[in-house]
């Protein structure tokens, strides 16, 4: 059924409450203090006390008041977080609590609203089966408000799933070094490459969502099944330990080379199913990670 405009208010309102309810009770500070900032800037001189690294005396300051005065630095905290955001077909699947479509608008939105929290920066890059939207990386409450709403009313134009596209569209777009958040199930090949390009540049986790039956299917005899990225139906015999087995063995397959890809591009991956307790196994992430 084809959402209203009021349905898609009510849902950003909603991700909106949620999210600060977790940012102020789960996330307080863990998000910021989780990732440096762009270097350090310098700040102002004072005077030089025993124990001062000497390499930072300001020494035209010192022969101007003919006392020792030392530079201090410090760390640039403000952060630029890019939201990579799969809302391919594939993610409207779910068996459990969530569809994998709801999972990653929730996990995006809980990014989002705790980016501007710290005053920080956030965009997104909404791809399917090419990149749909991208959105500047900018602060503030109504930005943010803007990017939920896009997220959550924008459908992909065809089916399938291009990460590599999406990966290569933010190395192109974004010069300055950022996090960023992949969120998707990863249900697509060829990226591997660009995920090592950008693992150099910019500070990458990807977030890979799952239902439990993308595992397991269940046993419940003769099922006519679709492709939700390419529309292909097909009947399947889930009584048949074969098909079980050979449906399993092509999940973990594809899990196993997304860890390899991560790895290799010195990125770290989160794994998430629709039924997990995300904002666990994020706060544990973000504690981790400080």
């Amino acid at each position: 059924m084809e959402q209203t405009t009021e349905d898609i208010l009510r849902k950003v309102r909603e991700l909106e409450i949620k999210s600060k309810k977790l940012a102020t009770h789960f996330f307080t500070g863990e998000f910021h203090s989780a990732f440096k900032g762009k270097g350090m800037r310098f700040r102002e001189v004072r005077d030089y006390t025993a124990g001062d690294d000497v390499r930072f005396i300001d020494w035209n300051v010192s022969a101007r008041f003919s006392h020792p005065f030392t530079k201090v630095f410090e760390e640039e905290r403000e952060l630029s977080v890019m939201l990579l955001i799969d809302i391919s077909t594939s993610n409207l699947f779910g068996t459990r609590m969530r569809s994998k479509c709801e999972a990653i608008n929730e996990v995006a939105a809980m990014l989002a609203f705790n980016v501007i929290k710290n005053n920080d920066k956030v965009g997104a890059v909404l791809f399917g089966n090419e990149v749909e939207l991208y959105i500047p990386p900018k602060k503030g409450r109504m930005h943010v408000l803007y990017l939920v709403r896009e997220l959550l009313s924008r459908e992909p134009c065809c089916a399938g799933t291009n990460i590599y596209d999406a990966i290569r569209y933010f190395n192109r777009n974004i010069k300055q070094r950022s996090i960023a958040f992949v969120i998707s199930d990863f249900v697509g090949e060829g990226y591997f490459h660009d995920l090592k390009v950008i693992g150099k540049k910019h500070d990458v986790i990807g977030i890979k969502i799952s239902d439990p039956a993308d595992e397991d299917l269940p046993k419940v005899g003769l099922l006519e099944l679709m492709d939700s990225e390419t529309g292909e139906l097909r009947w399947v015999n889930t009584n048949n330990v074969a098909v079980r087995y050979n449906y399993r063995l092509h999940f973990l397959k594809n899990q196993e080379e997304c860890k390899q890809a991560f790895r290799k591009a010195g990125a770290e991956l989160l794994e998430v199913r629709t039924n997990d307790d995300y904002i666990k196994i994020l706060q544990h992430f973000f504690q981790k990670r400080k």
